[in-house]
């Protein structure tokens, strides 16, 4: 059993913003294995499928990303999922628009919910990080909570097609063959 969230804010204002990159994701992984609706359950949106063989919840957290390790770790007691049955998707403005990065572990590069995850859980999950560039000028915050150009949207589908087209590599073989996957398809 798996636990894949996708990180995000609620609320129609942050719908497009690069800081909702999880939740785009978590929703197309949704649509492309045909997973049950969404309801409220652990101060977050959660659906329930099965990709390939694993029974596996997505959860978009409802409590803004500052807090999202309070629904991550309700979620994961209630279902009794371990952190290394735990897929966090989030931004990352530390990569490029065009890029992914995948790993288990690791630092929070200054991401808040991840953060919070890391206090809740430890760090011992797995990571899949989505580009959203820097800014050029101005303030991070500014930056994630602003939307996307038409030539960024482009890449950004590209790069949410890609992940939820090879989730189930991540599930079946590990992360090192997931983020061998999307390392080869990013090259």
């Amino acid at each position: 059993m798996f636990l894949i969230v996708g990180l995000g804010n609620p609320g129609a204002e942050y719908k497009d913003t690069r800081h909702n990159v999880g939740f785009m994701t978590v929703d197309a992984i949704a649509e492309k294995f045909g997973f049950g609706t969404w309801r409220e359950k652990f101060d977050g949106l959660i659906a329930e499928g099965k990709i390939g063989q694993h029974k596996v919840y997505l959860l978009k957290p409802l409590t803004f990303m500052n807090l999202s390790g309070n629904s991550v770790v309700k979620a994961a007691m209630f279902y009794k999922i371990l952190p290394e049955n735990i897929v966090v998707i989030h931004d990352d403005m530390d990569l490029e628009i065009s890029k992914i990065k995948a790993k288990t572990g690791g630092g929070t590069g200054g991401h808040n919910g991840l953060k919070s995850i890391d206090a809740c859980i430890t760090n011992a999950y797995h990571r899949v990080r989505i580009g959203v560039g820097h800014p050029k000028i101005g303030d991070a915050i500014n930056h994630v909570l602003s939307g996307f150009s038409k030539e960024e949207k482009k890449y950004l589908q590209e790069n949410i097609n890609l992940i939820a087209d090879n989730i189930e590599i991540l599930l079946n073989e590990g992360m090192p063959a997931f983020s061998n996957r999307i390392g080869m398809l990013k090259a």
